[in-house]
C-alpha cells in the first residue's frame, strides 16, 4: 500500500464549536435592549407610583415608541443583508422544525433519552413568542397611537391586548434570564459566539453529531 493510500488520520474533535455568529449576537443584545427599554417606559407610563418618580411623561412616551417602532428593525436587517457565513436564516429554520424529540421533551420522564439538536424546544418557544410579540405590540401600539381611524372598542381592544401583552413578555423574560444565568456556557454563547464541544455533547447531541462528523467524501 503506497503512502498515498493509507487512510488518513482522523482529524481531532474540536473542543468548542460556534452556537452564534456575529450577526445573531448583534440581533439578539439589540432586540433585548429594545425590550428592555419598552419594559422600562411601559412601566412608568402605566405605574402611578413609576410616573411619579420618573416624570416627564412626554419624553417617555416618545421613547416608549420609537424603541416599539425601531424592535423589528435588527431581524429584518440581518435577513435582508445576508451577512456571508450567517447562519441566521438556517437557525431560523432549525426553530421551525420540531422532531418526536422535541414533543417527548416536555415530559419529565422522557427527557432524558430525548437526542435534541441545537435548540430545546423551551428555547425554539422563546423565539416564536417573541417574534408573535413584535407583531402583536406593533399593531396593538400603532392603534393606540394613531387612533383616529379606529373605532372605541377596536382602541380599548389593542389597549387591553397591548397592556397584557407586556406583562407576559415581563414573566417570560424574567424566565429566560433565570434559565440563562443557570447557565454559564449557554450564556457565554451570546457573548462571544461559541460553547465547548463537551456541552454540546451533553445537551444538543444531535447538533453536535452533525458539526462534528466529517463529511462523507465525494465519489472520484
Amino acid at each position: 500500500m503506497t503512502a498515498d493510500a493509507a487512510p488518513a488520520a482522523a482529524a481531532p474533535a474540536p473542543a468548542r464549536l460556534l452556537r452564534f455568529d456575529r450577526t445573531e449576537r448583534l440581533v439578539h443584545w439589540a432586540n433585548a435592549v429594545l425590550f428592555l427599554v419598552l419594559i422600562a417606559t411601559g412601566a412608568s407610563l402605566k405605574v402611578a407610583a413609576l410616573s411619579t418618580v420618573v416624570g416627564n411623561r412626554a419624553t417617555v412616551k416618545a421613547v416608549h415608541l420609537y424603541a416599539g417602532l425601531l424592535l423589528p428593525v435588527p431581524v429584518v436587517v440581518a435577513l435582508l443583508l445576508r451577512a456571508p457565513g450567517s447562519m441566521l436564516r438556517a437557525d431560523l429554520r432549525r426553530v421551525n422544525r420540531w422532531t418526536p424529540d422535541d414533543r417527548a421533551w416536555w415530559f419529565p420522564r422522557m427527557r432524558r433519552r430525548v437526542a435534541l439538536g441545537k435548540f430545546n424546544p423551551g428555547q425554539k418557544s422563546n423565539v416564536v413568542f417573541t417574534g408573535a410579540t413584535i407583531v402583536v405590540m406593533l399593531m396593538t401600539g400603532s392603534i393606540m397611537q394613531w387612533n383616529d381611524p379606529f373605532s372605541d372598542s377596536w382602541r380599548t381592544g389593542a389597549t387591553f391586548v397591548h397592556d397584557s401583552t407586556w406583562l407576559v413578555c415581563m414573566a417570560v423574560i424574567a424566565g429566560h434570564l433565570w434559565f440563562a444565568l443557570r447557565d454559564r456556557d449557554a450564556l457565554r454563547s451570546m457573548w462571544r459566539g461559541w460553547v465547548p464541544a463537551a456541552w454540546a455533547a451533553r445537551r444538543c447531541p444531535r447538533w453536535h453529531d452533525e458539526e462534528t462528523t466529517p463529511a462523507a467524501p465525494a465519489d472520484a
